[in-house]
């Protein structure tokens, strides 16, 4: 943890963090490692408890809180959608996913549940194409994370827009795990992050988990912090793009299921040991869980902004990213013995949990990169801390 605390310190120091909390777990004990700042202007450091906006590390634990359900025989993985959602019953398919909205023919089949978990049902979000569907998203759906639409009319929202591909054809990362929540909380008859803490969070013991943070708890929130259009490191009043409100209202009943909560390295190492020590879900529903769901063809020919997704060494599973080649596995996805799964969030939080060694390691940040800002270099420090982290957190 010397040498962690050593490579992170050196990233901030630099300028290209304001800290960062990384954690190991081997063996039954966790280390940690808190450095730089959570408010630079205040003079606050990072601390072990510090709570960060986790982006899509969310949407691994949404999934398992599926598959709690399933396992529960609450539905089949081949069930279709439509069986809670009527709304996704007749959808189109964009003929070009950058096309006109009305160029459409109609979906082959309909939406399922596995489709969802693997993020093959066809759904897209804002920011992912050039086209119409685009302005169309935003229009309609309103901001990615804290969308003033209740969820029945955010669901109907998203219905009313044509699929960028054929249910089941392609990996096409999108809303399909916000989508996943909002049913999954239908089906309860409950808010979603009250199925979530009574599936997941109080179960593992998760207490500062949640799609808000308390005021009680916010002197312990890690700043958002970017960068300008010259590199600099800013602190942020909401997430790039206005995706996010500076205090979620307390009647707001949209949840980002995909990208929407807030976690600590100690909470989301509970979480995250699910996959090591048997936490939660039966080893049939876990294997299920962590089983290469992709075809070869998919795996390959995906891109997320203009880079391979997968590659050889990794495939996906229902909610998670697996490593199949443990030579060739991407290290931002997870990589460690075959069967490590993992999933990192856009703000830069990183993880991964290995069965074959009984490890978890879990890197908390905020680098908080505009697409832009992405291409012109900045923030790429961020990255480089992750692969740093991996390459001691796995020594």
């Amino acid at each position: 943890m010397d040498a962690i605390e050593k490579a992170l310190g050196a990233v901030v120091a630099a300028g290209e963090l304001a800290g960062a909390v990384g954690l190991v777990w081997r063996g039954g004990e966790a280390k940690v490692a808190a450095v730089g700042w959570r408010d630079i202007e205040a003079g606050l450091p990072m601390q072990r408890d510090s709570i960060f906006r986790i982006a899509s590390m969310s949407k691994p634990i949404v999934s398992a809180a599926a598959m709690t359900m399933l396992q529960e025989g609450r539905f089949s993985l081949e069930d279709p959608i439509s069986r809670v959602a009527p709304e996704f019953l007749a959808m189109r398919v964009l003929r070009d996913p950058d096309g006109a909205l009305d160029d459409t023919t109609p979906a082959d089949r309909q939406i399922t549940f596995e489709d969802l978990l693997t993020h093959r049902a066809g759904l897209t979000q804002a920011g992912f194409h050039t086209g119409p569907i685009d302005a169309a998203h935003r229009a309609v759906l309103g901001p990615d994370l804290d969308s003033p639409l209740s969820p029945d009319a955010w669901i109907a929202g998203l219905a009313s827009l044509p699929l960028v591909g054929q249910p089941g054809a392609a990996f096409t990362y999108g809303r399909s795990t916000d989508l996943l929540g909002l049913l999954l909380a239908r089906m309860e008859g409950a808010p979603l992050e009250e199925v979530l803490r009574h599936r997941v969070f109080e179960p593992l013991g998760m207490t500062d988990t949640g799609f808000s943070v308390p005021p009680e708890t916010r002197h312990r929130r890690a700043g958002l912090y970017g960068f300008d259009m010259e590199g600099r490191l800013k602190k942020l009043p909401a997430v790039p793009g206005g995706a996010a409100l500076p205090e979620r209202p307390d009647d707001m009943e949209f949840a980002s299921g995909g990208a929407g909560l807030w976690s600590t390295v100690d909470d989301y190492l509970a979480f995250a040991r699910t996959f090591v020590d048997g936490r939660l879900l039966s080893p049939q529903t876990l294997a299920l869980m962590t089983t290469n769901r992709l075809t070869e063809a998919q795996r390959l020919g995906t891109l997320m902004f203009g880079m391979p997704t997968f590659g050889p060494g990794c495939g996906f599973g229902l909610g998670v990213a697996v490593t199949m080649d443990p030579a060739t596995a991407p290290v931002i996805r997870g990589k460690g013995g075959a069967g490590t799964v993992g999933w990192p969030g856009a703000y830069g939080g990183w993880w991964q949990a290995d069965p074959t060694d009984g490890s978890v390691a879990i890197l908390l940040m905020h680098n908080m990169l505009e697409l832009e800002q992405l291409t012109m270099g900045y923030g790429l420090g961020g990255y480089g801390a992750i692969m740093e982290f991996h390459a001691l957190a796995t020594a």
